[in-house]
């Protein structure tokens, strides 16, 4: 793979961008981040890029005008975004859109004559640079030691029950991500608890944790069978699997080489601390049985 000289990040929540940041600096890229507001972790990407900016959800035209100001061809779209935000009251209003966002996101929200699913809207973004000759590259590039290695990743093992569960939630998983509903399910005893949709993993994490008040729940997160590497990629931090052990729960399951793991030595000994199992499936194993 062949650096590019420049490149612009466009920042969500979480650590992922800040990893990704750092691995392109010592790479010896200039590195132009723009941080979504109320998103990224601001402090940090400071510290770390040659230029930040805050921007808001809906300015994608203020990022192509930079890029073109400074000779970026190459940006990254990473880390969460809160997209629920999006359908509540006056958000429109909230989150003044830019002409250039308005024209191509009119026909999403305002006209509703397309969907507003994960994958649709992202390639819209990707379009819309893309009309500028600007590439949306892929960030795993950059940072593959991130990716689950396949195997049993912590001291403890998962039980021959919790293995049929797993199994179980995998193919529950693989549905849900056909649909491009979530990627995320959680299962206790072979029943499905929860699904996640628009409220994110964490907050599907403690609506289980509610629902399952004993425990023993099995955390499935799977990438869509038609995943593109380039966005979305499912990712599990420190915050998730310590609403996972609020939520008395006993095993993670991610797929391997699809899931970004974050402060990967830092879940693991917290993990077997808890006595919570973590594993990454090969997802081609597991559709084969």
């Amino acid at each position: 793979m062949v650096l590019p000289q420049k490149i612009c990040l466009v920042a969500g929540w979480g650590r992922y961008p800040v990893y990704v940041a750092q691995a392109l600096k010592e790479q010896g890229v200039e590195v132009h981040c723009f941080g979504i507001v109320d998103h990224a972790s601001e402090r940090e990407l400071r510290e770390i890029c040659d230029v930040y900016r805050p921007v808001g959800m809906c300015r994608f035209g203020k990022i192509v005008r930079h890029m073109r100001r400074h000779g970026i061809t190459d940006f990254l779209t990473l880390g969460k975004y809160h997209k629920f935000r999006l359908f509540q009251s006056a958000a429109l209003w909230r989150h003044v859109p830019d002409w250039m966002t308005l024209r191509t996101f009119a026909g999403h929200f305002i006209f509703r004559k397309k969907d507003c699913k994960d994958d649709t809207l992202m390639l819209a973004i990707a379009q819309l640079f893309a009309r500028f000759g600007l590439k949306l590259g892929c960030p795993t590039d950059f940072v593959p030691e991130l990716l689950a290695k396949e195997g049993v990743l912590t001291q403890k093992s998962p039980t021959e029950t919790q293995w049929r569960d797993i199994r179980y939630g995998q193919d529950v998983a693989r549905e849900l991500g056909r649909f491009d509903i979530g990627q995320s399910v959680l299962v206790a005893n072979g029943v499905v608890i929860a699904l996640e949709a628009i409220e994110g993993t964490d907050e599907c994490i403690r609506r289980a944790g509610k629902l399952c008040s004993r425990g023993d729940l099995i955390l499935i997160k799977r990438a869509k069978p038609q995943q593109d590497m380039r966005f979305d990629v499912p990712t599990i931090g420190m915050e998730t699997l310590r609403n996972f052990a609020a939520a008395r729960g006993k095993v993670i399951a991610v797929e391997a080489e699809k899931t970004i793991l974050i402060d990967e030595q830092e879940m693991l000994a917290f993990a077997n601390q808890q006595g919570i199992s973590i594993v990454a499936l090969s997802a081609e194993k597991n559709d084969e049985q």
